[in-house]
């Protein structure tokens, strides 16, 4: 074989075949991941918690006389929820958003912190 000889490749109707198939892999890999999950993502409580805690530490942080974190944990954070101050993030799983506020506001470590949770 001479140096300047050229690499053709695949025969161009395998590649259009193995094309098709990965493209149909993919389509029928994406359907089941829709039919099965609809439109909530499948870490969508890991996504609820962290928005209540991220929005309580917001406000614990702002509180200087430290009264809006008392009422956080006296019962504010559902309310909140309740009122639709979790936004998008608490539709996926509101008890998890209420839970997230409540460690947030007691400024306890977040349950989703470190490699393993």
């Amino acid at each position: 074989m001479d140096l300047m000889d050229r690499h053709e490749g695949p025969p161009r109707g395998k590649f259009i075949a193995c094309l098709a198939a990965a493209v149909l892999t993919g389509t029928a890999v994406a359907g089941y991941g829709i039919a099965t999950f609809d439109e909530r993502p499948p870490w969508g409580t890991d996504i609820a918690y962290e928005g209540g805690y991220l929005q309580a530490v917001r406000i614990r942080k702002a509180d200087v006389t430290g009264q809006r974190t008392r009422a956080l944990l006296a019962g504010e954070c559902a309310s909140m929820q309740r009122t639709g101050w979790g936004g998008d993030r608490a539709v996926h799983d509101p008890a998890a958003w209420v839970s997230g506020c409540l460690d947030g506001a007691a400024n306890r470590p977040s349950r989703n912190q470190g490699l393993v949770h």
